[in-house]
């Protein structure tokens, strides 16, 4: 099979690329597999200092694979997706996403268990899991993190999209910039990280994340056995296919 995820590392950065282009990088059985294994090489890897994750195209994430989710049972991959957020809020690395374009459902978990976000300003994000007659249950274990409680009700039953400024208020991404500042903004970024030790961040890591990781902890099995439940219900499935079938504009 083609790999989806890559993993590159030099200067003391491994960076993380999600390279699923047919399916706008749809969380997969792959996709997730291959991007726990490399999060997994990164941790380990004395040479890297920072772990980045970003797409090699437009969108960053389209959320579950519906076509796989209409067809297979999702029990493994609700707790696959429970493991990568806290994988994410775990490791001893600071974690950094750089999104270039719209995140959507299952995406916005990890972006949620990230310790940096940046998002360039056209970017868009959207949690259209009650559209499809399921909730964005997994996710919650980070994203009711970051939102208040007014924020999450508003942008969990609307399904509607938001920007990356409201997502900065909202306390999901941490900076938007200019699309064309992007790039600089991630090297400003990590030319500071690069001044930190690996023991200071571990310890700081363990502060930050010490209420989210309980979290997850508390709550994974049952939002994994939630979300499993609502994608193989009747009226799911019935959602699901609906959209499947709707033309591609």
């Amino acid at each position: 099979m083609t790999e989806l995820v890559h993993l590159d590392t030099a200067d003391g950065v491994a960076t993380i690329t999600l390279d699923s282009e047919h399916n706008r990088n749809a969380l997969s059985r792959q996709l997730v597999t291959e991007l726990i294994g490399h999060l997994d090489t990164a941790v380990a890897d004395d040479a890297a200092k920072v772990v980045v994750l970003r797409s090699a195209h437009r969108v960053f994430c389209s959320g579950a694979d519906l076509s796989e989710a209409a067809t297979t049972d999702p029990t493994e991959g609700a707790r696959a997706m429970v493991g990568l957020q806290r994988q994410i809020a775990t490791a001893p690395k600071p974690v950094v996403v750089v999104l270039g374009g719209p995140v959507r459902a299952g995406g916005l978990g990890i972006v949620g268990a990230a310790d940096v976000v940046l998002a360039a300003e056209s970017v868009n994000f959207a949690l259209t899991e009650v559209r499809l007659a399921v909730a964005p249950a997994i996710i919650s274990l980070t994203l009711l993190e970051r939102f208040s409680s007014r924020t999450a009700a508003d942008l969990f039953l609307t399904g509607r999209k938001f920007s990356a400024a409201e997502a900065v208020a909202a306390g999901l991404v941490t900076r938007a910039v200019p699309d064309e500042e992007l790039e600089t903004a991630l090297a400003d970024l990590l030319a500071d990280l690069a001044q930190g030790y690996p023991q200071g961040f571990r310890e700081t890591k363990l502060l930050l994340n010490h209420d989210l990781v309980a979290r997850i902890d508390t709550l994974g099995e049952d939002v994994a056995a939630q979300s499993a439940r609502l994608f193989a219900s009747d009226e799911a499935r019935e959602a699901i296919m609906a959209f499947l079938s709707r033309p591609k504009g």
